[in-house]
């Protein structure tokens, strides 16, 4: 039993000792910064206790709050779009039809590209004067858009954005589409159910615990939102689109208040564990495993 157990050891401790290192250290540190006012540029740095923390929920950073509300807006948007989406096209590429597993491919390829480049294209897209969307919507005779250049259009805009990575999603929906039994769905036919009701009574249900787990993984994406803002917006037009983690990186990195940002990453983290908490409480509700047991 001893032998066993130090075999295990011997072989978890790279992934332990990468965990200790590279993510409870950091974050150990980040919270101990978070009570100081640690800047690069300054030769000494001193305790504040939670001033960090009083300023920024007294108000006097008015862009806390606003990129805070900016955020929550971006992730009311896309959890809905990202899983209805992807639970479509999972519906569809999971028919048998010719050409499945190409069409496959071409829905997840788009997922691995590389941010800069899926920002240059949608730059282009979107560019107000000569991207492909106004052409295609005047050809049409429909109103055109500014886009990101906008501020009522950029957070719409970023979330479509977004929705050209949905590969992963689509192939983690799939996984669990696979999963169901035939035999359930035959079982339906033999009472006279059409696609409805297999939809309603046999996918949906069965298909709840990989739901349960793409809107955790969606929602922690979406609060943690960067490289749109920081290769397409900048945060503009006049901060529209400051996510809160651009906000964040720009207080750490650019403003080099280091303690202050360590504070705004705190506060992220507990929103974050907040939402996960309600999901896995009201999870017992709506999440159907098979063998009757629940997260």
């Amino acid at each position: 039993m001893r032998k066993g157990l130090w075999y295990g050891l011997l072989f978890t401790a790279p992934a332990i000792l990468g965990f200790v290192i590279f993510t409870l250290g950091p974050m150990i540190a980040s919270l101990v910064l978070s009570l100081t006012d640690f800047n690069v540029f300054k030769d000494q740095t001193s305790f504040v206790g939670f001033s960090n923390y009083a300023r920024l929920f007294s108000g006097e950073d008015e862009l806390f709050y606003q990129s805070l509300g900016i955020t929550f807006y971006f992730v009311i948007l896309r959890v809905p779009a990202v899983i209805i989406i992807s639970f479509a096209i999972a519906l569809l590429l999971n028919m048998n039809m010719k050409g499945r597993a190409m069409f496959r491919t071409i829905i997840y390829l788009p997922s691995i590209v590389p941010a800069i480049a899926s920002a240059m294209i949608w730059m282009w897209l979107m560019n107000p004067d000569l991207g492909l969307l106004n052409s295609m919507l005047s050809w049409l005779h429909l109103p055109t858009s500014n886009w990101l250049y906008a501020e009522g259009s950029v957070i719409p805009s970023v979330v479509l954005t977004t929705l050209w990575g949905i590969g992963s999603t689509v192939i983690i929906f799939l996984a669990g589409l696979s999963g169901i039994p035939q035999s359930y769905y035959e079982a339906i036919e033999v009472d006279g159910g059409g696609w409805y009701s297999k939809l309603r009574q046999i996918t949906i249900p069965m298909v709840t615990p990989t739901l349960f787990f793409n809107t955790i993984m969606t929602i922690i994406g979406s609060f943690q939102v960067f490289n749109e803002a920081y290769i397409l917006t900048q945060g503009g037009p006049n901060n529209r689109s400051l996510f809160y983690v651009f906000y964040l990186w720009r207080t750490g990195f650019r403003d080099t208040e280091m303690g202050y940002a360590s504070a705004l990453a705190w506060i992220l983290f507990i929103i974050i564990m907040v939402f996960t908490y309600i999901i896995f409480k009201t999870s017992k509700s709506w999440v159907y495993y098979e063998g009757g047991e629940r997260p």
